[in-house]
């Protein structure tokens, strides 16, 4: 499914001007708070009204100011999950889960309640009501709820912020679920870097209103111009790989990307599952020769293709690994020191213990 915005919308002083295109998978708009992501959600589901532009969706026209056509909320066949579940407190979670789908026409009907309750877990939690649930657990049943609208489009509007760290581990393999075994197009909002780089498909950076980059998230985190848009000190570099072997007595697992391998804490994958890391600039130490006698273990040679603009004592150094670019921040006194200059041969030293559970996810195969 292609999703088409093109829409400009004034709150008072602020202007939203969005353009893009993404594909099948999950959309991720990211930026700061009152970078325009909620308002640009609202829109999409028809909440509020752009003051020009046009949305498309799967093919379907949802909006167009030219041709007068603005597609009722009700009718855009748009799933929306907010921060909170927003959950019917009187009623159970079975009763929650249905209420969607009786406003939905039988003939758009393709989704039922036992792969939902069964995709998500919900199966011990039907005959509950809201209250007896954990903050996980509600988000749980609002995404159920929201798919048994059989929508063209899922939105989700930041589902984690209101969660604590073992909640948001709790909900994101649910989510990429969705990605990969429904195949249900995602929108989804956050200013968690570590959500975005593991879920999404498509980035798409919002900076005061516009639209400052969209495209592959694997080239918009590794561009030199837009790292303080993602945010310095989590900013890196995503790479899709492949689990090529399992070492168990050292619990650790080896990913073969395009740029060689990397030795991560054992993921409970099977050897030919794909996965996705995020890579910390911060994380990278560069050689201008092969380190011996280190602990680091994951040493992957590559060459500069580009310095970034210097900030106060530090400096982004983008590296071609590969087929990989990854980026690396140092002092600039290291960068002088070093002599390190656009072309030169180098080796990118990565520790395994970076790889936290928070930068690993599973991605859409194809």
């Amino acid at each position: 499914m292609t999703l088409e915005i093109d829409v400009e919308k004034a709150l008072g002083d602020f202007r939203l001007r969005a353009r893009f295109s993404a594909g099948a998978g999950v959309t991720a708009l990211f930026g700061h708070s009152g970078a325009g992501k909620s308002t640009l959600v609202n829109l999409i589901a028809g909440l509020e009204r752009p003051d020009r532009g046009r949305i498309v969706a799967g093919g379907a026209v949802l909006f167009d100011d030219r041709r007068g056509i603005d597609v009722a909320p009700g009718r855009r066949r748009i799933g929306y999950i907010f921060q909170e579940g927003r959950l019917f407190p009187h009623l159970t979670v079975r009763q929650n889960l249905l209420y969607g789908r009786w406003f939905t026409r039988p003939a758009d009907r393709y989704v039922t309640l036992a792969p939902v309750v069964d995709l998500l877990g919900l199966s011990s939690l039907l005959d509950r009501r809201p209250a007896a649930l954990s903050g996980g657990e509600k988000q749980r049943v609002a995404i159920g709820r929201a798919l048994l609208t059989s929508p063209r489009l899922l939105l989700m509007d930041e589902p984690l912020a209101a969660l604590d760290q073992a909640r948001r581990d709790e909900i994101l393999p649910y989510v990429e679920r969705l990605r990969d075994e429904l195949r249900l197009p995602i929108v989804y909002v956050s200013h968690a870097i570590e959500e975005v780089t593991r879920l999404a498909t498509t980035l798409v950076l919002i900076a005061g209103g516009t639209v400052a980059a969209a495209g592959p998230v694997d080239e918009i985190t590794s561009r030199l111009d837009l790292q303080n848009l993602i945010g310095r000190y989590e900013a890196g570099t995503v790479i899709d790989g492949t689990v090529t072997a399992v070492d168990a007595a050292w619990h650790l697992a080896e990913v073969g990307f395009g740029g060689g391998r990397l030795l991560v804490p054992n993921l409970a994958l099977p050897v030919g599952a794909t996965v996705r890391v995020r890579i910390r600039a911060r994380d990278i130490a560069l050689a201008l020769r092969p380190p011996e006698d280190v602990s680091i273990l994951n040493v992957l040679p590559g060459r500069v293709v580009a310095l970034g603009n210097a900030d106060g004592g530090l400096i982004e150094v983008q590296v071609q690994a590969g087929t990989v670019l990854l980026v690396a921040r140092i002092t600039r006194k290291a960068l002088d020191g070093l002599g390190i200059v656009p072309g030169q041969a180098l080796y990118l030293m990565i520790k395994s213990i970076t790889f936290d559970r928070h930068s690993l996810g599973q991605t859409m195969s194809g």
